[in-house]
């Protein structure tokens, strides 16, 4: 390495090589967090809770607050929520707590890095106003956070869903892809029409004039009913989802469709995920 112009030599039995190089200290400087507040973690819980919402944030790039996850810490819970206003997944853990109640918006990227390289047990988050700092085995990962106000996610989960549905997931999801094929390749529409104990699938591209049909057997509790999806993000939801089974829970063909794990979740776990029709 020339100290100079910081150029560097590599050779090896078959030649030489050169580069350019830079002045080490021209290398940002890792940014400290002041006053931090910590909350140590099991990096499974975190990288489950990861897994389960990160492909629900949206990637607009006119609403920054939505391209990342949303987590709320209190003494009783955290929460970790994301949607892009198609979709919305909230993912609770009572077995995370923290002394201070604390809120903020983690973007994708740092998440994404820490999904495909936790590798121990534990995981440390320190956090300020502005900074997250991510520690596991011999990594740290430091990222700003995203900033602005969150949307009032609660405001559009339903509250009354009196349509109930259960099925297999692993039924419905084979069921979906199938279906969805025949689908418009815009919209990616597929229809549900439920009526006592038997399930309908349905989609149509009018415009090629293609159509498929399948139906499925499933426990039903409420009124028939017939409710539009985007197939494309029940696929998304039902692979991440994480149980065998599922209940669909639903109040009108007009408004929002919930999704419920009835089995695969840890004690303390809670996830919903909420698709618009």
């Amino acid at each position: 390495i020339d100290p100079t112009t910081f150029g560097i030599e590599i050779s090896s039995d078959y030649g030489k090589y050169k580069l350019n190089g830079h002045d080490g200290t021209e290398f940002p400087k890792t940014p400290k967090l002041e006053k931090p507040s910590k909350l140590d973690a099991d990096a499974s819980v975190l990288s489950n809770a990861i897994n389960k919402t990160l492909f629900a944030s949206g990637n607009d790039e006119l609403r920054p607050v939505m391209s990342g996850v949303f987590c709320e810490l209190s003494s009783d819970q955290t929460t970790f929520v994301a949607t892009d206003a198609h979709k919305l997944v909230r993912h609770t853990r009572t077995d995370v707590k923290t002394d201070k109640n604390a809120s903020f918006i983690l973007p994708k990227k740092p998440l994404t890095i820490i999904k495909n390289n936790i590798d121990t047990t534990d995981i440390t988050l320190e956090y300020n106003e502005t900074n997250a700092l991510f520690s596991f085995g011999n990594i740290t990962i430091i990222c700003r956070l995203i900033d602005g106000k969150y949307p009032n996610y609660e405001a559009v989960i339903p509250k009354e869903n009196p349509n109930k549905l259960t099925i297999e997931t692993e039924a419905l999801l084979s069921s979906i892809k199938r279906v969805s094929i025949y689908a418009n390749k815009t919209t990616h529409q597929i229809r549900f029409k439920v009526a006592g104990s038997e399930l309908q699938i349905t989609s149509e591209d009018l415009d090629f004039a293609n159509k498929a049909e399948e139906r499925l057997s499933c426990q039903y509790k409420g009124e028939d009913m017939e409710i539009g999806f985007n197939s494309k993000f029940m696929i998304e939801m039902l692979n991440n989802i994480g149980a065998d089974q599922i209940c669909l829970e639903m109040s009108a063909s007009n408004r929002a469709g919930i999704l419920l794990p009835l089995d695969g979740q840890d004690e303390g776990e809670d996830t919903l995920m909420l698709v618009m029709p």
